[in-house]
């Protein structure tokens, strides 16, 4: 961990097959190599309807997001605490995939978010290693993780990765 490591490690959660039904986010954000805020919310999924693969997977349904925020009410909250920092995602294909669909979805701008990803960083570093899956991947960095796929859960894992890997930096 060196000093002036700063980064937000995000992740979201989807409703069903369409990246924009993001229906929980999980934030973990990191100044100088220390963790210094957590956010967490449920959101109402577009479209609002659940697959059964994805609920089984995190375990989310409509009970649980039926009168949760849309998501630019949650962004307002969120956006704050990641200004200016590079993003960090377990997969980032996926998750910058999901933010930039939902972003449409409600006609947001699109900030020229950086994304570093955590699965590709672990296939270059972590070689040995018989899957990149983020519980393994954060094994693998002295990190247990538990309630996978709980997106705070996952964010703080993906945290823990890349403070291991010494993978981001930022002046902010």
């Amino acid at each position: 961990m060196r000093e002036g490591q700063n980064f937000a490690a995000i992740d979201f959660e989807t409703a069903n097959y369409h990246r924009s039904s993001v229906c929980s986010v999980g934030i973990v954000v990191v100044r100088n190599g220390v963790v210094t805020n957590r956010f967490y919310s449920l959101i109402r999924p577009e479209p609002n309807y659940y697959s059964p693969v994805c609920q089984q997977v995190h375990g989310l349904g409509p009970e649980d997001t039926d009168c949760a925020e849309v998501f630019p009410k949650v962004w307002e909250k969120a956006e704050p605490l990641i200004k200016g920092l590079p993003l960090v995602a377990h997969n980032a294909v996926f998750d910058a995939g999901c933010l930039r669909a939902v972003m449409n979805v409600y006609g947001m701008d699109w900030p020229e978010y950086k994304f570093y990803c955590t699965l590709r960083a672990s296939r270059r570093r972590l070689r040995y290693l018989r899957n990149h899956q983020l519980h393994t991947v954060a094994t693998a960095c002295g990190y247990h993780l538990e309630h996978h796929h709980h997106a705070l859960a996952d964010a703080e894992a993906c945290a823990a990765i890349a403070l291991t890997l010494d993978m981001c930096y930022s002046p902010s």
